[in-house]
Parts: structure tokens; C-alpha cells; sequence
């Protein structure tokens, strides 16, 4: 058993950092920089980058302008277009990861199973899936919402000779010549899979359970004399970074429901479907129903055009069954399909599922989060000592960058890291501080959007919203600037 203890003041807390995607690498480099050396960061993958790592299917881009979804403490004069590719923001973490000299601390290949916390030594054990156990003061999962993807159960699933490949398990250099594709879904990977897809298969199929609200990407390249002014004037960097992010702040107002944003949007996507759509019927079936925001607004300038080519098919008709060779919709039509692309999204309100985690006195985080998961803050749990989560319950966003959110956690983390380097054994949240923050944060989310009549990730099927938060980034901001210790039991 490898353990690892506490050296007292000076020293610091031994700390476990479950997954190397944006919010874990923020993490490792964050205790360097203050002065924590005695950390590990476990990593299930063979490289680092989580979703940027797992989700390189055909046109996978981000939707937050590339400037402000990069770190603010690592800013990138070179990035070069407006939204980056899968590729470029993978190249961008492994390149972070190298100049903060952190890539040393991730062990690959570790895949965590369990982790349980002994009262009497105020440590946790961390399991892996190889039987291999390690000891620390802390543990941080920045595993993230978006890591278990979803791929429904149709009937006749076993039956189908083709491939079925997830767009979050995407094979990399993929070849769609010559074939008949069905891509099932109409959600964000939906909408960049499509159109890439569509250049090269002989015929493809796309199956919309429920329209989008699409508005314009307007993306473009950055030319070099742009970047050469980002490299030579960091200040103005800067300056561009923070107008991003101003700009992208304010989306929030649309997001109040009955809000007067929120119809400007829904006119944005109306104009938008209308301008690249000419055809009404087709546009009747592409034009949703619920509340703008309900469901994630997506952002394209080629997913309309694609949809109308002539060797795409729009099928609405509820999927039946797989067959050997296609799917049967309820209308009775098989879809031919030599390979089926699940854009499904993912099992988002089921936080960290994938770990059997167990607290004081043995309580289960999975018993904990029955009725679906909450925390203070998004970070901590009442039961769950020197526990902390990155990118957990309520801290999502549907108008700015989730870099923003994790800079704000990783920061409040290391300072409860700091109380306990200076003397505390353990920090866990008040069960009545929890309650009351999330009295509090469901009152707010009922006001918003996602509150609507609509089925979406954010929320579970008992309708409580799980994933998203309630305000702009900068309440969010100001809550987490410094911890309010009040809220905590010490030990």
C-alpha cells in the first residue's frame, strides 16, 4: 500500500486528483503554484485532455470563442481561429501540462474504483481497478459532467452487422466513403458530425427526436497579423479576452424565462433557420417547440446546409427497432445503414457514478445523491470530509466558459488546502449550509429556462436541474472568491 502522510505546516496535505482534463490539470498546476508538491494526479486514459481527448469525432470544435475557453494564467496568442478544433485545444493542454511541468504528476492508466474515508486516521484510500491502494489527505475528482456517454437501449440493438460507434468513442481517422451512415441525435456533436459526415458518405441518415434552436457560429480564421499583435501586446490579449468574456456574460439574461433576451434569441434563431432553410415544410420540421434555452442553443453556419444535401435524409419519425441491416422507424420505413453514430450525449446527471465513494461513518455518496446530486457550491458534501469536487452538481453553464467556473473552484480548493496545511485534519461543509445553498440555488433555477417544459441533460427525470447554475459567472465569481469558513465543521 502506498501511503502517503501528512508533513505538518510548511508541508502541506498529500492530495489525489482523480482525472487530467482541463479541471484536473488547473488543479495540479494550482498547487504548485502554491507551494503543494505532494499530490499525484490519477488519470483512466493513456493521455491527458479528457473530453478534448475522448471526443475527436468529424468537425468536434468548442462553442466559447477560443481566447476565453483557455486559461486566464495561460493565455495562447496563437490560437488560430475564432472557435478551436478538438485538435488544437488538445495540443493547447498538452503544451500547458508540459510548461507548468505538471505532466510529471499523471499516472495514466489509472483507473479509480472506490474511495473511502477512515475517521480515525482522516485519510482516504483511493482504489484502483488494479487492486493498487494510496493514501492521502485529500481527494479532488475533476472527473467532470460529461464522461459516461449515453447510448439508448433500442430493441434489436444485437442484431444490426454494422458498427456502432458513439461520437465520445469516435475511431480516429474514420472513413465514411462509400457508405450509408445513420446518425442518431440532433444535439451539439449532432450538429458538427453531420455536415463533415455528409461530405464523404454515399447516403446519410439523421434521426431528430427534437429540433434545436440553431444560431449563427460566424467563425473565421485568425489571420497572422492578428496574432503577431497578440504575441507582441499581451495587455491587448487581454483586453480581447476580457470583451469575450463581457460579451458571452450577458447571454445569461436570456436564460430568465419570459425575458425579453430570450426573445431576441429565439428571432436570432428564427432568421437564422429561415436564411439558410428556404423550404417551409422542411423548416416546420427543424423549428422547436420549447422554451429557447430549454435544451442547450446550438451555434452552426453549416448544419442547415447539410441537412438539405441531396444524399441526406431527415427522419422524425420515433425510432422502432435495429435491424441486421438498418433502423425501422414507427412509420414502418427501414433506413438502410452500414454503420449507426450514436450522438446521444451523455448520462450527465449521473456524477460520479463510475466510483464507489464512501464518507464518514461509510455513508454513500450514491445514497447521498439518490434524489439527485447536490453540494455546496458545486464542491463539497455534508458527510464527506476533505472531498472535493470540480465541475460538479450546479456549476455548468449555457452562456459562458465552464474555464471560468474551474479557475473559481480550483482556487477555493487550495485555499481550504491551506486551512488544513495550517492545522486542521479535516474541513467538511455544515449539512445546514448545504441545505440552505441549495434552497436558495433551486429558487433561482426555477426562474431560469431550464426549468421549462422540455427533457434535457441538464435535469433528471424527476425534473430537479442538476447540472447547471443558477446565475451569471461573476455571482458565482464572488461567492468562491474566499471560502466562508462558517459554513464548515473543522477538525
Amino acid at each position: 500500500m502506498k501511503r502517503r502522510k501528512n508533513g505538518g505546516l510548511g508541508a502541506g496535505p498529500s492530495v489525489v486528483i482523480v482525472g487530467a482534463g482541463i479541471a484536473g490539470l488547473g488543479m495540479a498546476i494550482r498547487l504548485v503554484e502554491a507551494g503543494l508538491s505532494d499530490f499525484v494526479v490519477l488519470e483512466r486514459g493513456e493521455t491527458l485532455g479528457g473530453t478534448w481527448r475522448d471526443n475527436a469525432y468529424p468537425g468536434a470544435a468548442c462553442d466559447v470563442p477560443s481566447h476565453l475557453y483557455s486559461y486566464s494564467f495561460a493565455p495562447n496568442p496563437d490560437f488560430s481561429r475564432r472557435y478551436s478544433g478538438q485538435a488544437e485545444i488538445e495540443r493547447y493542454l498538452e503544451r500547458v501540462a508540459e510548461q507548468h511541468d505538471v505532466k510529471r504528476k499523471i499516472r495514466f492508466g489509472a483507473d479509480v474504483t472506490r474511495a473511502t474515508f477512515d475517521e480515525p486516521s482522516a485519510t482516504w484510500t483511493v482504489e484502483l481497478r488494479s487492486g493498487e491502494r494510496l493514501v492521502a489527505n485529500v481527494v479532488v475528482f475533476a472527473t467532470g459532467q460529461l464522461g459516461h456517454p449515453k447510448v439508448p437501449a433500442f430493441p434489436g440493438a444485437s442484431e444490426f452487422r454494422g458498427r456502432k460507434i458513439h461520437s465520445a468513442r469516435f475511431p480516429r481517422g474514420y472513413d465514411a466513403t462509400g457508405k450509408h451512415v445513420a446518425v442518431i441525435g440532433s444535439g451539439a456533436s449532432a450538429i458538427q458530425i453531420v455536415p463533415k459526415l455528409a461530405e464523404q458518405a454515399t447516403r446519410l441518415t439523421l434521426f431528430q427526436r427534437t429540433p434545436a434552436y440553431v444560431v449563427p457560429r460566424e467563425d473565421r480564421e485568425y489571420g497572422e497579423s492578428e496574432r503577431r499583435l497578440f504575441r507582441k501586446f499581451p495587455l491587448l490579449l487581454k483586453a480581447y479576452r476580457a470583451a469575450q468574456y463581457l460579451s458571452c456574460e450577458v447571454r445569461f439574461l436570456a436564460l430568465l424565462e419570459g425575458s425579453k433576451p430570450a426573445e431576441i434569441l429565439v428571432e436570432m434563431a428564427r432568421k437564422h433557420l429561415e436564411a439558410q432553410v428556404p423550404d417551409p415544410a422542411l423548416r416546420a420540421r427543424l423549428t422547436p417547440e420549447y422554451p429557447v434555452g430549454c435544451k442547450r442553443v446550438l451555434i452552426s453556419d453549416d448544419y442547415y446546409p447539410a441537412v438539405q444535401r441531396p444524399n441526406v435524409e431527415l427522419a422524425t419519425a420515433p425510432i422502432d427497432r435495429f435491424e441486421a441491416d438498418g433502423i425501422r422507424t414507427s412509420d414502418g420505413i427501414l433506413h438502410r445503414a452500414d454503420d449507426v453514430v450514436f450522438a446521444t450525449g451523455f448520462d450527465a446527471t449521473a456524477f460520479l457514478a463510475e466510483v464507489e465513494i464512501a464518507g464518514r461513518e461509510g455513508r454513500r455518496l450514491s445514497h447521498a445523491w439518490r434524489d439527485g446530486a447536490e453540494a455546496y457550491l458545486g464542491m463539497t458534501v455534508a458527510g464527506f470530509p476533505n472531498l472535493f469536487v470540480l465541475y460538479g452538481p450546479n456549476t455548468n453553464l449555457g452562456h459562458n466558459s465552464i474555464i471560468f467556473m474551474l479557475e473559481c473552484q480550483t482556487g477555493y480548493v487550495a485555499a481550504c488546502l491551506e486551512r488544513i496545511r495550517a492545522g486542521s485534519r479535516t474541513i467538511e461543509v455544515r449539512s445546514e449550509s448545504m441545505a440552505a445553498f441549495n434552497r436558495d440555488l433551486q429558487a433561482a433555477l426555477a426562474k431560469t429556462v431550464w426549468s421549462g417544459e422540455c427533457s434535457s441533460w441538464y435535469k433528471t427525470a424527476s425534473g430537479k436541474i442538476t447540472n447547471n447554475w443558477a446565475g451569471p459567472t461573476l455571482t458565482y465569481w464572488w461567492r468562491t472568491r474566499r471560502p466562508d469558513f462558517r459554513a464548515f465543521v473543522e477538525s
